[in-house]
């Protein structure tokens, strides 16, 4: 799985923020890893301009083997609380895209099964 990371001109930590990023999603998404071909992280400050600080946003962009990309977003005070909740949303989508590959492919589900003869 290859993990790209892009940040706005506001953003700053550099070669070590992007580290530290590549190994969170390594070891929060090894799950999906024979799944997905890229990760693409976009880092960006919302309203650095307006106030001090402002709000840090991250974008989660996925390809998945065979399937649409699965983006999902986070905003939140600092980068890591935003790389968080981004990535705990990314792991709930992609749960429930791949969830629906198995489905279609055969797996069982209460519809398809035989009623119970009842004695």
């Amino acid at each position: 799985m290859q993990i790209q990371v892009h940040t706005d001109h506001l953003i700053e930590g550099g070669e070590s923020l992007s580290k530290w990023v590549q190994g969170e999603l390594q070891t929060r998404l090894s799950r999906f890893k024979e799944y997905t071909t890229r990760v693409e992280v976009f880092l960006s400050d919302t309203d650095a301009r307006k106030t001090q600080g402002g709000l840090k946003r991250c974008v989660l962009e996925t390809r998945v083997n065979g399937r649409q990309p699965v983006a999902v977003n986070a905003e939140a005070e600092k980068i890591a609380d935003a790389v968080t909740a981004a990535t705990e949303k990314l792991m709930r989508a992609l749960d429930t895209d791949l969830g629906r590959l198995k489905d279609k492919n055969g797996r069982e589900t209460i519809r398809t099964q035989e009623p119970l003869d009842e004695e």
